[in-house]
């Protein structure tokens, strides 16, 4: 029987080592590869918020699972995992209900050689007071879809409403200065403009809809050197949005976003975007070692601290790096890297060669404000430092990231014939989503 290594989690990470394996050595049939994700599709996690913001059709980016196993010689399965056995090697997967509350798939056990959990991450509250009830998590492609969907109806009821900038005046509150809400307000401010040219003539942007950023760090986007960060904020407030910094959120309601210092900021709609933590069930399964925001702890081989046939990479573990370092970062860049080094390490593994060591390599980080304007900080390839750039050598960077991933994915000649496609729909498509 073939070694049999199950990845759990289709997100960049874990797709594209089951792609990596599939063609190097599940095509020869020298292993057999099962990909486990709860989802039929995968989406770039980077482009949920222009998911949101209705700048992107997710239905144009999205890839089956089932179609990429035929195609890279591994095999699919859908379910989400909610158990581990190690003593009997299997997994186990809940029921899958459809959305008549009737059951698809039973409860289902899938054994294993090698196990390899890249479950990504979902959004960290912190136990804040009203956050889950109240907040729309911008971690997964139904959140993304239901933000879009309730932004539509508020620009359609200002339509028919007379809305000023008193208390009638929508107010979306963005929580979370990152990248990602960072993103999301531009695109949003971007979204509205072109939405009050498709017969909206009387919604406002400016006047009807209010975008406010709340963020318990001195200053935005914390990744990036001071200058960039000032400059973002800078660029932010040109185009309306409300920056607050310094401020912690104590509670979430209906209403709005209450802060630690007393300040109530009314809101139609509240997304959190600050913060990451593991699934939950992570921190109790089967005795494997986890830290407080329920990460697997990983030595440098990539490997659990507690069993040597169980791997995790992405940001649901916890990894090391040389000593007096920080732990890799959980970023789309760390994922990619640990997914490359982990196919060539698992490939020296059953040819009884010892496992690699992985090595993180920053390579800086890139912020888009949609058309408004792109900067970020490169470091190590070109100079011993960092390289500050912005304007159209950023955009064209940050769009690179994306096609990258795709690559990795779907291969050269399928993303070059799909950007092609792409640019095709931009002529025949509204330049944003409508429904």
């Amino acid at each position: 029987m073939p070694h049999r290594i199950v990845i759990v989690g289709g997100g960049a990470g874990g797709l594209e080592l089951a792609v990596r394996l599939g063609k190097k050595l599940g095509k020869q049939k020298k292993i057999h590869i099962t990909l486990v994700d709860a989802s039929r599709t995968h989406l770039w996690k980077p482009l949920l918020h222009q998911v949101a913001a209705g700048t992107l059709d997710s239905h144009a980016d999205e890839r089956e699972y089932f179609s990429l196993a035929r195609s890279n010689y591994f095999d699919f399965r859908l379910g989400r995992m909610d158990g581990l056995n190690r003593a009997q090697k299997e997994i186990y997967l809940a029921p899958t209900i459809t959305e008549d509350d009737e059951e698809l798939l039973p409860r289902q056990a899938l054994p294993y050689d090698t196990l390899v959990l890249a479950l990504g991450s979902q959004t960290n509250d912190f136990g804040t007071l009203g956050a889950r009830e109240h907040c729309i998590m911008l971690d997964s492609l139904p959140a993304a879809e239901r933000f879009h969907k309730k932004l539509v109806n508020c620009c359609l009821r200002a339509q028919t409403q007379s809305m000023s900038s008193g208390e009638g005046r929508f107010t979306v509150t963005i929580i979370g200065g990152g990248a990602t809400g960072v993103e999301l307000a531009a695109e949003l401010h971007m979204t509205t403009k072109i939405l009050s040219s498709y017969g909206l003539i009387n919604f406002h942007p400016e006047k009807d809809l209010k975008i406010v950023i709340i963020d318990a760090a001195p200053r935005l986007l914390q990744m990036l050197p001071e200058r960039l960060s000032a400059a973002v904020a800078k660029e932010l407030r040109s185009i309306a949005v409300e920056v607050h910094t310094n401020e912690k959120v104590a509670s979430v309601s209906k209403d709005g976003v209450t802060m630690v210092s007393g300040k109530f900021i009314p809101s139609g709609i509240v997304v959190w975007a600050a913060g990451i933590k593991a699934p939950e069930f992570l921190q109790q399964l089967d005795g494997l070692e986890s830290n407080h925001i329920n990460q697997l702890i990983v030595n440098r081989q990539l490997q659990s601290s507690r069993d040597t046939a169980i791997f995790a990479l992405g940001d649901c573990c916890c990894c090391p790096q040389a000593e007096g370092l920080p732990a890799v970062p959980p970023r789309a860049q760390s994922a990619h890297q640990q997914a490359s080094m982990l196919a060539k390490s698992l490939e020296r593994m059953l040819q009884g060669k010892p496992l690699l060591e992985f090595q993180y390599k920053d390579h800086g980080s890139l912020v888009s404000l949609g058309n408004y304007s792109t900067v970020g900080s490169l470091m190590g390839a070109l100079s011993s430092g960092s390289i500050i750039i912005e304007g159209t050598i950023a955009k064209w960077m940050y769009w690179s990231l994306h096609k990258q991933h795709q690559i990795a994915v779907n291969g050269l000649f399928h993303t070059w014939l799909s950007t092609w496609a792409e640019t095709i729909d931009r002529v025949r498509n509204p330049r944003i989503k409508l429904h």
